[in-house]
């Protein structure tokens, strides 16, 4: 099975968030669609793991943040790999609660929709959300959403695990070519570790070798821990 033709298949990304009580909570899907028109309706993906799913289970709402193409990589480090369960995800970013009561990411977000879920599906690892429109926005008519094309070609990221896309790295390793760079980039978000100029804001001085750093050293940009780094290849 040759992993490439998974990525020939087109997605945006998104970050898709719902309300419990008074908490707040979001994740980045690739997993969002519209099924039909009349009345205007969209399904998403969501992860059993994810504790937003849990949220939307009991209000039985969520909303949907389309996200534009150059997204700071400090929002999908957040609402791509980091669990609600550690970090109030919102505290550091714009949003506004809707008549539903969802929160909706409002930084680098194109347009937004809130809707209120009218069924679900069991898939297996993850629950199939359909919820009617309610309400929507475009914040900004000019600019290009983020999709997952981009995110891993030009950005260089991969799915968090929680995705319905997501491929084990040690499958994804075996069809890529040995690399010829001491430089290690991000599978979250990008970032270059370059030993040349260390990461001093951290505490690293320049000339620190990647495998000489602590264990516990992180992705400056996303917080990404420094197993999921990838040696980068020039070229």
């Amino acid at each position: 099975m040759n992993i490439e033709a998974y990525f020939k298949i087109s997605y945006g990304l998104y970050v898709v968030s719902s309300v419990s009580d008074d908490k707040l909570n979001g994740y980045i899907s690739n997993t969002v669609f519209q099924v039909t028109a009349e009345p205007a309706r969209f399904a998403i993906a969501c992860s059993k793991n994810n504790y937003t799913n849990e949220m939307i289970q009991h209000s039985q709402v969520f909303s949907i943040s389309v996200l534009q193409k150059d997204t700071r990589a400090e929002i999908i480090g957040a609402f791509g790999y980091r669990s609600g369960k550690d970090i109030d995800k919102f505290s550091k970013f714009s949003y506004k609660k809707g008549q539903t009561g969802a929160p909706i990411l409002l930084d680098d977000t194109l347009a937004w929709f809130e809707c209120e879920v009218v069924d679900s599906l069991d898939t297996g690892t993850h629950v199939l959300f359909i919820g009617n429109v309610v309400d929507g926005d475009l914040l900004n008519a000019t600019g290009e959403p983020l999709t997952y094309d981009y995110y891993r070609e030009v950005k260089k990221g991969k799915a968090p695990k929680n995705a319905p896309t997501y491929i084990d790295a040690e499958k994804f390793k075996q069809q890529v070519p040995a690399a010829a760079s001491a430089r290690y980039y991000c599978t979250a978000c990008g970032y270059v570790y370059d030993p040349l100029t260390g990461d001093p804001e951290h505490g690293i001085p320049p000339g620190t070798g990647f495998e000489d750093l602590p264990e516990t050293w992180v992705c400056p940009a996303c917080g990404t821990e420094k197993i999921d780094f990838v040696k980068k290849q020039q070229g």
